[in-house]
């Protein structure tokens, strides 16, 4: 299986397994077409951990640091673990905050996308073709030479420390502290709304174990496969698009969990031009940090100081979404959510144009 994972065939297989268990988590609990979203999850963390106070979106979601370690478990077990950052962390870590507002103007990060559109709704269309030309003007940044710089190596202690970080989200998850006999806090979870959606505890963990793993393994990411097809006309990366996405489709469709259309989708608005320029945002701030947000928390998990920062600049990113009413809703776009994506691209435009090695 690892010689498949890791051969011309690894991200078609690696993304054939991952939509169809994204839509397992569904089924047994998670979001409708919501399975997992890097993005949404993330946002659900920071609720949980107080860092913003929607109450409908507050859970410590088991999948992302379970993605988390099992990239580092792979990482370890066929010795690519590698610490290594110090590749213009600050620029890194606002990319992060630009991605997730971005995201949650949309709502949900490219994995949700593709997601969205295998269980029927239509309006992530206007979300993929955003994620495309935000892939398009990062390629145009990359071709007038930016970089972030090279990464050195770090020590090795020093790539543990998310790994550690998601070992005590998960203590967080089975061992919740109360500040009194009944609470509330410091970790909160929703009674209502998608925050109280989710699979069994033992099953997200498991699941998130093992998409990490196939993650780190077969190197899956739908920003890179976006960038190399349409850079350098190589499909092999876009191959996994076009498997998750099918077995995606195939699962829903075979429990009765694809419904076609454009109204009435979960966790899903209908304002087509801000679906499309949330992640034209997005795509953006991937493609200028070097991958999707699965590829930056498989990354974090090998070491990479780089994708550790990026996946913080998310969490903060979440929080102010939230805070600041720039969150999207079923309803439609936050009250601020306009103004925060055209920041947000603004802020893109000035790390892209100032981060060159050459001029224009």
């Amino acid at each position: 299986m690892d010689k498949i994972l890791t051969s011309r065939r690894g991200p078609w297989v690696a993304g054939g397994l991952l939509g169809g268990i994204a839509v397992l988590l569904a089924y047994w609990g998670n979001p409708a077409n919501m399975g997992f979203c890097a993005a949404c999850f993330t946002r659900d963390i920071a609720g949980a951990l107080g860092l913003h106070r929607a109450g409908a979106v507050q859970y410590l979601r088991p999948e992302i640091p379970a993605f988390i370690l099992g990239s580092f478990a792979s990482a370890l077990f066929f010795r690519e673990y590698s610490p290594r950052g110090g590749s213009s962390p600050a620029a890194r870590f606002f990319l992060g905050v630009c991605a997730m507002f971005g995201a949650l103007v949309f709502l949900g990060c490219p994995w949700r996308a593709y997601l969205r559109v295998a269980g029927g709704d239509w309006n992530a269309l206007y979300g993929v073709a955003g994620l495309a030309a935000g892939v398009l003007i990062g390629i145009a940044f990359l071709w007038n030479g930016f970089s972030l710089g090279a990464a050195g190596r770090n020590p090795k202690a020093s790539g543990l420390l998310m790994p550690l970080a998601a070992l005590a989200l998960l203590g967080l998850v089975f061992f919740p502290p109360l500040l009194g006999p009944s609470g509330p806090g410091p970790v909160f979870f929703s009674k209502e709304g998608p925050g109280s959606q989710h699979a069994p505890l033992l099953v997200s963990l498991a699941a998130g174990l093992l998409m990490g793993w196939l993650a780190q393994r077969s190197r899956f990411c739908t920003v890179g496969a976006l960038r190399d097809l349409l850079m350098m006309r190589e499909g092999h990366l876009f191959k996994g698009i076009v498997a998750f996405t099918a077995a995606a489709f195939t699962v829903n469709y075979a429990l009765g969990q694809f419904h076609p259309g454009f109204e009435k989708q979960p966790i899903a608005h209908t304002q087509e031009l801000w679906n499309f320029l949330g992640m034209v945002l997005s795509g953006l701030a991937f493609t200028l940090a070097g991958g999707c947000p699965g590829r930056q928390l498989s990354m974090a998990g090998e070491g990479d100081a780089d994708a550790a920062v990026f996946v913080l600049g998310m969490l903060t990113g979440a929080a102010l979404a939230h805070n600041f009413s720039a969150a999207s809703s079923g309803a439609g776009v936050g009250p601020f959510g306009v103004p925060a994506t055209v920041v947000g691209l603004v802020m893109c435009g000035l790390i892209g144009f100032g981060c060159r090695e050459k001029a224009l």
